[in-house]
């Protein structure tokens, strides 16, 4: 009777850490925190879309959008990897 109801709490235990470590996983795709591509958006504006329609189009806040407006454009590509000739 104790080994299993040891059996049974080692399986419940492991099925809960499983539930826990996948929920907290699931944060890791969540594009909230993403970036805003400012070339996007540059784009958009040029084709006359206000900066709540671009929002909505990449899903993200207004404020990411008009940050785009605000100082020097960026590359949002900094982490590219372009091989050397011969590879």
């Amino acid at each position: 009777m104790e080994r299993k109801l040891r059996t049974t709490f080692v399986t419940a235990a492991s099925g809960l850490l499983l539930l826990v470590v996948g929920l907290s996983g699931c944060s890791m795709f969540s594009t909230s925190n993403d970036p805003v591509d400012c070339n996007i958006v540059k784009t958009q504006r040029a084709a006359g879309q206000t900066d709540a329609q671009i929002a909505s189009n990449l899903n993200a806040t207004e404020d990411k959008v008009a940050a785009c407006s605000s100082g020097s454009e960026h590359d949002t590509n900094k982490q590219t990897v372009v091989p050397e000739k011969g590879y």
